[in-house]
C-alpha cells in the first residue's frame, strides 16, 4: 500500500537527483528549505550553517510576511547564534537532538533553552509550532540546523509538527548535509581562484565579488519575474548568476602588476591593455558545456558594454586568436542579460567602495551617477529594477562588509 509518507520518502529521493545540478550554496539552501516547508506544510523556516562555536543565519523563507521577490531583503540578515543550550536552534547543534515544539511561548522555563521573540515582535508575526533539527555529515560533523515554524493545516490553520514530520525532517536532513558541503566546496574553490586574483589586484576581495554576485542575483530575480519566466528556472538561474558573476573580472589574473597596482588612474596605453582582461577572463570558459562556464564567458567578456554601444571589447570576432585592438560596441539588447545586469552590480559597488586612486562616493552621489547613466552606460529598464530592490541591495553591503 502507497502511504503518504512512502511518497514523501520518495520525494526526497527525487530531491537528490534535481539538487545535484544546482551548484551556488545559497540556491541549493533555498531549495532545501523549500522542498522541507512542502513536505511539513511548514508556512516559514530558516537554514542555519555551522561556524565554529557558532550558527550563521543562512537562509529564511516565510510565506506569511515575504510575499514577492522584493522582500529579500531579509535574505542577507547577518547574525550568529552560539551553540549552546541558551537558544533553541544552539540547544538542537549542542545536543545533536531533534525538538519539536508545539507552541513556543508556552514553554517551561525549567529548561535551558528559551524562544527569542524579538523577530515577531519586530515584525508582527506569530509563531508558535516549530520543528527544529540538526544537519549532521556522514562524518558526525555538525553542518548546520534546519528550522521549521508555523505547520499548517488543509484549511490554512496553526497546527503542531507530527511524528511523521519528525522522521521525514531527519532523514531530510541528513541528506541536506551532503548538497550544502558539496555547494560549499563549490564556492571555496571560486573564491580561492578570485583569491587568486586579489593577490594580483588588491580591488577584487572575497567580499567585493560576494556583493556583486548577490546583487547581480537578485537584479536577475526580480527581472526574471517582470517577465514572467517561471520560478523553477528563476531559482536555477539565480545560483548561476550569482557564480558567474563573482567570476566576472578573473581575467585580470593576466593583466601585469605594474598596471593593477598602479596607484593611480591609468594613461591611454595602460587602460587600453586593461581592457584586455574581459577577453583574457572570457577564454577562461570557453568551450564547456557547464551553464555557469557559459554564463561566465558572457560575463567576463560584456560587463563593460555600455547601452549606447560606447563600452568595450565590442565586437572582436573569435577572441582565443591574437586581438591588437577592441571592436565597434555592442548596443542595447545585443549586450547579453547577465553582461548588462553585471554592469550596474559592478559599478555600483565599485564607486561605493574605496580604491587606490578614489574615495568611496557617498550613497546619493552614487545612485544619482546610475540613473545620470541610464539610458547610455546602463540598460534603463535594469537601472529602475535596481531601485525597484535597493532595500536588497543595501542588506547585501551590510552583510558582505570589507
Amino acid at each position: 500500500m502507497v502511504t503518504s509518507q512512502n511518497i514523501q520518502l520518495q520525494s526526497i529521493l527525487k530531491l537528490n537527483e534535481e539538487i545535484s545540478q544546482i551548484q551556488d550554496l545559497d540556491a541549493v539552501l533555498d531549495y532545501l528549505l523549500t522542498r522541507a516547508r512542502e513536505m511539513t506544510h511548514a508556512d516559514s523556516g530558516t537554514l542555519y550553517i555551522a561556524d565554529g562555536d557558532n550558527l550563521v543565519f543562512s537562509y529564511t523563507q516565510n510565506e506569511t510576511l515575504f510575499t514577492s521577490n522584493l522582500d529579500n531583503k531579509n535574505l542577507y540578515a547577518a547574525f550568529k547564534v552560539p551553540i549552546n543550550d541558551n537558544s533553541i536552534a544552539g540547544y538542537v547543534a549542542n545536543r545533536r537532538e531533534l525538538l519539536n515544539i508545539p507552541e513556543v511561548y508556552s514553554l517551561d522555563e525549567a529548561l535551558p533553552f528559551s524562544f527569542n521573540s524579538s523577530f515577531d515582535k519586530s515584525s508582527g508575526y506569530c509563531t508558535q509550532s516549530m520543528l527544529t533539527a540538526p544537519i549532521i555529515n556522514a562524518h558526525q560533523d555538525m553542518v548546520g540546523v534546519l528550522q521549521l515554524i508555523n505547520a499548517k493545516t488543509p484549511e490554512n490553520e496553526i497546527t503542531s509538527f507530527t511524528k511523521d514530520d519528525e522522521m521525514l525532517i531527519t532523514y531530510f536532513a541528513g541528506n541536506a548535509s551532503v548538497h550544502i558541503e558539496r555547494a560549499e566546496l563549490t564556492r571555496e574553490l571560486i573564491l580561492r581562484m578570485i583569491k587568486m586574483a586579489e593577490l594580483r589586484d588588491p580591488k577584487e576581495t572575497g567580499a567585493h565579488v560576494n556583493r556583486v554576485g548577490a546583487v547581480a542575483a537578485e537584479l536577475y530575480v526580480h527581472w526574471a519575474t517582470k517577465k514572467g519566466i517561471d520560478p523553477i528556472e528563476i531559482k536555477k538561474q539565480k545560483g548561476n548568476m550569482r557564480l558567474a558573476g563573482m567570476l566576472h573580472d578573473v581575467g585580470k589574473i593576466a593583466i601585469s602588476d605594474l598596471i593593477l597596482k598602479k596607484p593611480g588612474r591609468f594613461d591611454d596605453d595602460e587602460r587600453m591593455i586593461m581592457n584586455f582582461h574581459t577577453i583574457y577572463g572570457a577564454r577562461l570558459f570557453l568551450n564547456s558545456k557547464s551553464e555557469i562556464d557559459q554564463l561566465s564567458e558572457k560575463i567576463a567578456l560584456t560587463h563593460h558594454e555600455n547601452w549606447d554601444g560606447t563600452g568595450y571589447p565590442g565586437k572582436i570576432g573569435d577572441i582565443n586568436k591574437d586581438i591588437e585592438s577592441m571592436g565597434e560596441g555592442y548596443k542595447g539588447e545585443e549586450i547579453p542579460l547577465g553582461g548588462r545586469i553585471v554592469a550596474i552590480a559592478d559599478v555600483y559597488d565599485a564607486l561605493m567602495s574605496i580604491r587606490v586612486y578614489k574615495s568611496a562616493w557617498t550613497e546619493e552621489d552614487t545612485l544619482n551617477e546610475l540613473r545620470t547613466c541610464s539610458g547610455t552606460q546602463f540598460d534603463p529598464e535594469l537601472i529602475d529594477y535596481f531601485f525597484e530592490i535597493y532595500d536588497t541591495v543595501k542588506a547585501i553591503r551590510g552583510k558582505y562588509l570589507d
